[in-house]
């Protein structure tokens, strides 16, 4: 009896000692030399979670760390994940971590105004998302907005999470609505407001925008929106990678709203909250046309005369534009002239004209249509950023190019022409200066 006694009281003793000696560890700062991003997979026992713990250098001793979490009732607690450890944490620290659920987020962005197409191969293209790549969603259905996940999401089902929110929002919208004739389903309202969020980024213009169209709508008029043209073309893979043509305007799409009466069959974006709230509940205005005012956003207007007004601002601010822009590259020429050794420079690069058209064309938000006018009508309204200028951009002529001819032995150089003009010389011409005849070099192509 004795000896039981003392044997028990022995083992106690035994236990209380290795008990504080392994709280010691547990409180104790870990081995982590430096923060660590470690992934803890699901299905693991306690046990074979402090073993890979210990074996990734996260905590000093794993039989103790699955002991103290039975001991401390954490066991059934600890979730899997990729959990960010800091610096020397301890034993105490990692577990309450693990019991947190805190694992590492990541993000990702959709732009308002992205295709599904142009969403979807961001999704794909993400490293952190697992599964097979997703597929393309009607168009319209996403929200863009930015995105939170951890490692091991699915592409599909975070793909499913945009809809979702869309539908949400849609939903919550539409039953909010200032009810308009011309928009009857909701179906409708994200086909308009993909349009008023591709026509603008200028979050106040957007229920203006919006009522324009409605105003058009309500008239008959077609809604003459260049980027339903671009959308027609490019079928939602990307951007149209130079300016609308004439020819773009007169061939006909499902999608141009330059041939087609009302709206497009479907949206051509997917459009953000900010835009589907402009085209629910839109701005009471008269105004049926608009045109870019050269800041960035657009001069609006409800007459036919004062378009015409704001569209011959436009014209004069891309005309100056334009100007200064040859002006700058010709004096860069001019810094850059041969000396009678240099190799004559290249012919300069061509610079394009500014949205609208160049100097010396008018934008194609010229003319208002009738409400049964003919389909191949110029624009109402100028192409917002980021899509191409509507006009069919002709590039400025490059600056001439005018060669200096050196008078013989210790005369400093002098012009050809004498007068303030500057005179092109054809390539292959002879000139006969002091007697001297000399032959105007051809430039390098």
């Amino acid at each position: 009896m004795g000896w039981t006694f003392l044997l028990l009281l022995a083992g106690l003793v035994i236990a209380a000692i290795a008990g504080f000696f392994a709280y010691g560890e547990f409180t104790a700062p870990g081995p982590l030399a430096e923060d660590k991003v470690f992934m803890v997979a699901p299905g693991q026992s306690v046990t074979e979670i402090g073993e890979v713990l210990q074996q990734n250098g996260i905590v000093s001793n794993g039989r103790i760390f699955a002991l103290m979490a039975q001991a401390t009732g954490q066991r059934a607690r600890l979730k899997a994940g990729e959990y960010a450890f800091p610096k020397g944490a301890t034993m105490a620290e990692v577990m309450a971590l693990l019991a947190s659920g805190k694992a590492v987020t990541y993000k990702i962005s959709i732009p308002e105004g992205f295709t599904s197409q142009m969403a979807v191969d961001r999704v794909n293209a993400n490293e952190v998302l697992t599964g097979d790549p997703a597929a393309v969603p009607p168009e319209g259905s996403i929200l863009p907005d930015t995105y939170v996940f951890r490692r091991g999401m699915t592409r599909q089902k975070l793909v499913a999470d945009m809809q979702a929110a869309q539908a949400k929002l849609l939903a919550e919208l539409w039953a909010a609505r200032k009810p308009v004739p011309v928009i009857e389903t909701p179906e409708q309202a994200v086909t308009l407001a993909s349009i008023v969020e591709k026509e603008t980024a200028e979050a106040d213009e957007r229920p203006v925008i919006a009522s324009v169209f409605i105003n058009r709508l309500e008239k008959g008029m077609r809604l003459q929106s260049d980027p339903t043209i671009i959308y027609g073309i490019v079928g939602g893979k990307g951007r149209l990678d130079r300016p609308l043509t004439r020819a773009d305007i007169d061939t006909a799409t499902p999608y141009n709203t330059y041939r087609i009466k009302g709206l497009p069959p479907g949206p051509i974006a997917n459009p953000g909250r900010a835009a589907l709230e402009a085209v629910l509940n839109p701005e009471d205005t008269d105004k049926l046309y608009f045109v870019a005012d050269g800041t960035g956003g657009h001069a609006f207007a409800a007459t036919l005369e004062e378009h015409n007004r704001n569209v011959k601002n436009w014209r004069q601010i891309a005309g100056n534009a334009a100007a200064a822009a040859a002006a700058d590259e010709g004096e860069a020429d001019a810094s850059a002239a041969p000396t009678p050794d240099a190799t004559p420079p290249a012919a300069a690069t061509p610079v394009p004209a500014p949205p609208g058209g160049n100097a010396a064309e008018a934008p194609l938000a010229d003319v208002a249509p009738a409400p049964d006018g003919p389909a191949a009508q110029p624009p109402a309204a100028e192409t917002a950023a980021p899509e191409p200028p509507p006009a069919a951009a002709e590039p400025a002529p490059a600056p001439t190019v005018v060669a200096v001819v050196p008078k013989p032995q210790a005369k400093p150089p002098q012009p050809v022409a004498a007068k303030p003009a500057a005179v092109a010389l054809k390539p292959g011409t002879v000139l006969t200066i002091d007697g001297q005849a000399t032959v105007i070099p051809r430039l390098r192509p």
